[in-house]
């Protein structure tokens, strides 16, 4: 499946009016992002399933469209598979299907992660009619999962990541695998600004243990895990500034390995339709 090398990673997919969703998906295939991704997790809705990713489909033509991510706890993988294969052929040839284990904080439920994970994906291999590796990816961002990701699906799409994590990523999947990482953009030159949003939108992450390892597995500190975040760790996982700043960023996620690399505009207002903000960076990002 060709993503591109630039796609949308937006909540407004999942949360907001299905009209204007399906509004917005047009026009972000037509300013050529190669890829949209319907975010959903933490926190989770349950409209970030094939639902909604089949409204999304529907109004489009040629974009990719990519779930990030289904939480594995929200629905058996038999019905994730007949959810899947219930689409006409020629939508489902361009759906994605992210799949991620979610967080202790939201499932009551939950247990170790690493083998729900692998057997959920071997009952979608064992399903009726398959949900192919080829079509799904898994939100990872550690060693086991990253592992299982490359042997048992298309690849990976890590979230709240540097550049560092990226070449970190590519070394642990090799040359095959596709890693397709979210990258949270502001469209701000003011730093105490810019980073005030970042702080905000930070905030319920760094409650969450997931990320706590994984950063701190990055080379992050106790002390930049404090207090909303260091100026350090707000740096390294927002990429805030002018459109070619930012594009700056992307490029350094492409260097260190990335094959796409999915941009979320973080705004005043989450789970909006940042459609400006897409607009004004489909110019510097977007080769025509």
């Amino acid at each position: 499946m060709d993503l591109g090398t630039i796609g949308v990673w937006s909540l407004a997919f999942t949360h907001g009016d299905r009209a204007e969703a399906r509004d917005a998906a047009a026009e972000l295939e037509e300013l050529g992002y190669g890829a949209i991704w319907l975010g959903g997790s933490p926190g989770g809705n349950p409209r970030a399933d094939l639902a909604t990713a089949a409204d999304v489909l529907a109004a489009t033509e040629r974009v990719a469209v990519a779930t990030g991510c289904v939480s594995i706890w929200e629905r058996s993988p038999e019905a994730l598979a007949a959810a899947y294969h219930a689409m006409p052929e020629q939508q489902r040839n361009r759906l994605l299907v992210g799949l991620g284990v979610s967080h202790a904080d939201f499932v009551g439920r939950y247990r170790e992660p690493y083998q729900a994970l692998r057997a959920f994906l071997d009952a979608l291999d064992s399903a009726a009619l398959p949900l192919p590796p080829a079509a799904r990816i898994i939100g990872a961002h550690g060693p086991q999962m990253t592992r299982l990701a490359a042997a048992r699906c298309t690849g990976v799409h890590p979230y709240l990541v540097d550049p560092a994590h990226t070449a970190w990523a590519r070394s642990m999947l090799g040359d095959g695998p596709m890693l397709a990482l979210e990258q949270t953009v502001i469209l701000d030159t003011r730093a105490e600004a810019a980073r005030t949003t970042a702080r905000a939108m930070l905030a319920p992450y760094l409650k969450l243990r997931n990320y706590q390892s994984a950063w701190l597995r990055g080379g992050f500190t106790a002390e930049d895990l404090a207090l909303g975040g260091s100026n350090r760790l707000i740096d390294a996982l927002f990429a805030w500034g002018s459109p070619d700043e930012i594009g700056a960023r992307l490029a350094q996620h492409r260097q260190a390995g990335a094959d796409h690399v999915a941009v979320q505009v973080v705004t005043d207002t989450p789970g909006t339709f940042a459609r400006q903000a897409w607009r004004d960076l489909a110019s510097e990002l977007i080769t025509p």
